[in-house]
């Protein structure tokens, strides 16, 4: 437990019902505090640069910035809270990628309740929980590791388009088309936009 006070949780769910139902489960539990709650990835970052967290609860899949793009944000920031992936995908390599990103553990929505509870208490005392991950698979290649809307908007780059006709085409703001820009850069190991359309030819080029 961080001490002796309850533990500051801050969640980033989709859903408004299971908005609710988490809201319950954890205010009804003394060893927790509940100071924030956002609908997509976006509003939680917003959130944790304005409220006390010692442990925050992300979705996998989620509106604007997904699961994966908020680690990506959030894994140099010294003072990050511990984050604790809870999704229903079932996509086998999001605990593995979740591990790689910087997360302190994983709890599949499939699991009871209380094991989400269990392990935000693990994790707050400084532990990891994650079912078995093959390490092996840890590293890939940086195309692999992108998001579904990274590699759009890098298909994007490569036709020459504005950050301002990405984001109209997308349907999404122009601070959030840098935002994917600054992580899509950050993975491909590249520090502008030329630089990351010479490497996506040279990809395409090996195919």
């Amino acid at each position: 437990m961080v001490g002796r006070r309850p533990i500051n949780v801050v969640m980033a769910e989709k859903n408004p019902l299971l908005q609710t139902s988490l809201q319950r489960l954890f205010v009804g539990d003394g060893r927790f505090n509940v100071v924030g709650m956002a609908g997509d990835g976006e509003r939680f970052l917003a959130a944790l640069t304005r409220l006390p967290c010692d442990v925050a609860v992300i979705g996998w899949e989620l509106p604007v910035i997904d699961g994966r793009g908020i680690l990506q944000s959030l894994r140099h920031q010294g003072r990050a809270p511990r984050i604790v992936v809870y999704t229903g995908s079932s996509n086998a390599d999001v605990p593995r990628l979740a591990l790689a990103l910087g997360a302190a553990a994983f709890c599949s929505k499939n699991e009871p309740p209380a094991r989400l509870l269990d392990t935000v208490v693990a994790v707050a005392e400084g532990r990891m929980i994650f079912p078995f991950i093959d390490v092996t698979r840890l590293v890939s290649d940086p195309l692999g590791n992108l998001t579904p809307r990274e590699r759009e908007l890098l298909v994007s780059l490569s036709g020459g388009m504005t950050n301002q006709q990405m984001a109209e085409k997308a349907g999404i703001s122009l601070n959030t088309v840098k935002f994917h820009l600054k992580n899509l850069y950050e993975k491909l190991g590249v520090g502008n936009r030329a630089q990351a359309v010479a490497f996506y030819l040279r990809s395409q080029e090996s195919l």
